[in-house]
């Protein structure tokens, strides 16, 4: 029987990133392994994702805070994605005017999961990817969210709403949702075990 690839998790990252936004996900997926068995040794266990960064041209990131990143790719020689993260941060509103990030949104279509935390979402709408469609974003940009995409349906108090598109609220909830990705994708023992590995209610 021919081994399962691993899915390829890519989390794009900008200047002024929220870092639980990107850093969230990123120890979700990470941490992720096929196995029913819950252990804290996961280290030689298989792991589910092959999870990088990536980010628009320059590899040296300064994220929210002050914090300093540097990504593993950049978008040209990105590898192919199973699953694109978007994260947010005040660096989004800056995102919002570059058209060449908002085109190359609007040709990940055909990504097999993309979702946004935070004000990711905000990048989503100005794609064009969120009209007529159900969707959330940080408290503080709902407003900002509905002007951008006005046929966008804005849920506000669920920390992630899936519809074609993941999107979810503010910080550390993309770690709530991306724990409901996994389970979507590998069911519910992988995802309650990924979750007690990094103490987190789920």
């Amino acid at each position: 029987m021919q081994k399962e690839r691993k899915k390829n998790v890519g989390i794009f990252i900008f200047d002024l990133v929220e870092v639980l936004d990107f850093s969230g996900p990123y120890e979700v997926f990470s941490s992720a392994r096929l196995t029913k068995q819950s252990t804290s040794s996961i280290q030689n266990k298989p792991q589910a994702f092959n999870v990088f960064t990536f980010s628009e041209k320059k590899k040296y990131i300064s994220a929210s805070g002050g914090l300093k990143v540097k990504s593993d790719f950049i978008i040209k020689n990105c590898p192919a994605l199973d699953i694109l993260i978007i994260p947010g941060g005040i660096g989004t509103r800056k995102l919002l005017e570059n058209k060449k990030i908002l085109n190359w949104l609007k040709l990940k279509k055909n990504v097999d999961i993309v979702a946004s935390v935070c004000t990711g979402s905000l990048l989503l709408a100005k794609a064009g990817l969120l009209e007529k469609k159900k969707a959330t974003t940080h408290w503080g940009a709902l407003k900002l969210l509905k002007k951008i995409s006005p046929s966008t349906k804005v849920i506000k108090r669920n920390k992630y709403v899936f519809d074609k598109y993941y999107t979810s609220a503010g910080v550390a909830t993309g770690i709530n949702m991306s724990l409901h990705i996994i389970e979507n994708l590998y069911g519910k023992t992988i995802a309650k075990n990924t979750a007690k590995y990094i103490e987190y209610k789920y």
